[in-house]
């Protein structure tokens, strides 16, 4: 799954790898880093703007709210979707249709079960660069209470990532991208093989402090490498 993601990376480096055009007078480029985003908290999201004929920043909630909820809160448990099922469960196979987003991230993060307790791993690319996940967005509205949300895709995990969770997010390649987000790109069978699992060998993962645990600690110290617990031993020695 993922529960838990960063992105540290300066929005000015965003804007280039999404190749966004933004206004001078645009408030994304002052966004703070962040090193524990979490679920119901909004997220960077690039998606396809028709006003724009472009591609746009959208700032989503993490939790997709279907149209048709009674509810919003039903968006607490739909932070992820299935690669597998997302083109047949009704919360997103509409969105997968017509709805595709990207969500910027520069590394996640994953839990390793141990005596009884949670030690979290960083994950992220060998390159320390940005990437981005495959998401879905929707918009709810009941009467003058609207909420645009969105979810991340998983996937089978890979090599490094399976000791740890047997899913993990689906990263889209940069040449992928105009694909993903292409508005007359509406069958499914044409944006499934997208959803991969990212190549283990261009990864690599560390165990980090417990504190990340608490989703309102938000500070580089999250992403520091945890001192080895010789008692335990370290999952990537």
């Amino acid at each position: 799954m993922c529960g838990r993601f960063t992105l540290r990376t300066p929005m000015k480096d965003v804007v280039k790898l999404f190749d966004l055009a933004l206004g001078a007078d645009d408030g994304a480029l002052g966004q703070p880093a962040r090193f524990n985003i979490a679920p119901s908290q909004r997220v960077a999201a690039v998606r396809f703007d028709a006003e724009q004929n472009g591609r746009a920043l959208a700032w989503l909630q993490w939790g997709l709210v279907p149209p048709w909820a009674d509810d919003p809160s039903i968006g607490n448990q739909m932070i992820n979707a299935r690669a597998e099922s997302v083109a047949t469960k009704p919360a997103f196979r509409e969105a997968l249709r017509r709805r595709r987003c990207l969500v910027p991230a520069d590394g996640f993060y994953e839990w390793k079960r141990q005596d009884g307790s949670k030690q979290p791993y960083y994950v992220r690319l060998k390159t320390e660069r940005p990437f981005a996940f495959a998401g879905l967005w929707e918009h709810w509205r009941r009467g003058h209470l609207a909420i645009e949300s969105c979810t991340i895709i998983t996937t089978d995990a890979n090599e490094l990532v399976r000791p740890l969770h047997d899913r993990m997010p689906v990263i889209i390649d940069v040449q992928d991208f105009q694909q993903w987000l292409d508005p007359d790109v509406q069958d499914p069978k044409i944006v499934q093989p997208l959803l991969a699992t990212y190549p283990a060998d261009k990864m690599t993962a560390y165990p980090v402090s417990r504190m990340v645990n608490r989703p309102g600690f938000d500070a580089p110290e999250c992403i520091e490498r945890a001192a080895p617990d010789k008692t335990q031993g370290s999952l990537f020695d």
